[in-house]
């Protein structure tokens, strides 16, 4: 039996050029995400309510678990919807 050579595929080249991505929380120097900050929180939840991943976002891990935690808080308070209709 012969082997057969696996073919890669090529991508198709980039319309946009990538962008660096970068915290936005160290950039402000922000010590604490406040839960009460709703309109904040949004910007990191999906559309239908989910929290964006930090690959997404572009938040730092020790930011990313702070924000994970004051949605938590706000969506228990009820400030933020579990789900968006």
């Amino acid at each position: 039996m012969k082997r057969k050579k696996l073919l890669k595929r090529k991508r198709p080249p980039r319309i946009f050029p990538l962008r660096k991505k970068f915290c936005m929380f160290c950039v402000e120097k922000t010590k604490q995400i406040d839960y009460k900050d709703v309109n904040r929180l949004i910007r990191f939840t999906s559309e239908r309510g989910k929290m964006v991943p930090r690959r997404v976002s572009g938040t730092c891990a020790r930011h990313q678990r702070l924000l994970a935690a004051a949605i938590k808080k706000a969506r228990f308070i009820a400030l933020l919807a579990f789900v968006h209709k």
